[in-house]
């Protein structure tokens, strides 16, 4: 290994502590993903410019991202919390959840998964549109657009537990994580942060304000998870794997065994997206 290793900076976890009240940094960033992912889409609804180009009005009005919010936050969670347990902790870990059940709503323990928030916000966007009869797609491409915020932060939260390290390197920028032996190991949280946050983010911006993706409903949804799979795969060759799907020797990681099924649904959104009419202006 080399010999210029940048040292973590230890966080402490919890940011305040009032007797059995604590304040983590890992909900502040939910927190903080999900209001500004709300205010971002309150501004792409409110941008008259934006939407005279599609020729068509906003898919929704601000009170009713002002409700999806709860909706979206009540995804992200439970959906978020059951696919750790079922994707992550009941194959891995069984005994764990036969001992205790209840560790299944523990979140402080294992974490959550993203794919499994995923599936969470998805089901949330439909039952929330069937309820106000507006256009589950049109409002996905929205939801997709601002995603990447919450990303971001999450992917932040999880470098300040020091926590989803990355694997064994010897690159000038490697840290040696504590719980993850004295090796110096990519800071792959950063890695996400940038790609899946950042990036992303820049990439769905793009298409939303300087293409014509918003007249054809589904392509905002399809480059999201198109993006995110694609970087997610990349950052599993330099993340240290929590579970692979056959052996270590395959290289399949469970992450990316995860990312696989987005990608089907991107060709599927494209599909139905460029298989249909533009709407006339």
């Amino acid at each position: 290994m080399g010999v210029f290793v940048i040292p973590y900076p230890h966080f402490d976890p919890v940011l305040i502590e009032v007797g059995p009240f604590a304040i983590r940094w890992y909900a502040l960033a939910y927190i903080a993903g999900l209001v500004l992912g709300w205010r971002y889409i309150v501004a792409l609804i409110q941008n008259q410019a934006l939407w005279a180009k599609t020729g068509q009005p906003a898919p929704a009005k601000v009170p009713d991202i002002d409700d999806l919010l709860l909706w979206a936050t009540l995804g992200v969670i439970v959906g978020g919390r059951m696919g750790y347990v079922l994707f992550y902790g009941i194959p891995y870990y069984p005994e764990t959840y036969v001992n205790n059940p209840l560790e299944a709503f523990y979140v402080w323990k294992g974490g959550m998964s993203f794919h499994g928030g995923l599936i969470g916000v998805t089901l949330a966007i439909i039952l929330f549109c069937r309820t106000r009869g507006l256009d589950m797609v049109r409002v996905g491409d929205l939801v997709a657009a601002a995603t990447p915020i919450g990303l971001f932060f999450g992917r932040i939260a999880n470098f300040i537990n020091g926590e989803l390290w990355g694997r064994e390197t010897d690159v000038p920028w490697a840290m040696v994580f504590p719980g993850a032996g004295p090796e110096p190991r990519h800071p792959s949280q950063l890695y996400e942060a940038a790609l899946e946050g950042l990036v992303l983010f820049a990439i769905l911006r793009f298409l939303t304000h300087h293409t014509s993706a918003l007249q054809r409903p589904g392509i905002v949804i399809g480059a999201f998870l198109t993006g995110y799979g694609f970087f997610r795969g990349f950052v599993e060759f330099f993340r240290a794997p929590e579970a692979f799907i056959f052996s270590p020797e395959s290289g399949l990681t469970l992450g990316m065994a995860l990312s696989l099924p987005m990608w089907m649904a991107a060709a599927f959104f494209f599909w139905w997206a460029l298989g249909r009419a533009a709407p006339a202006k």
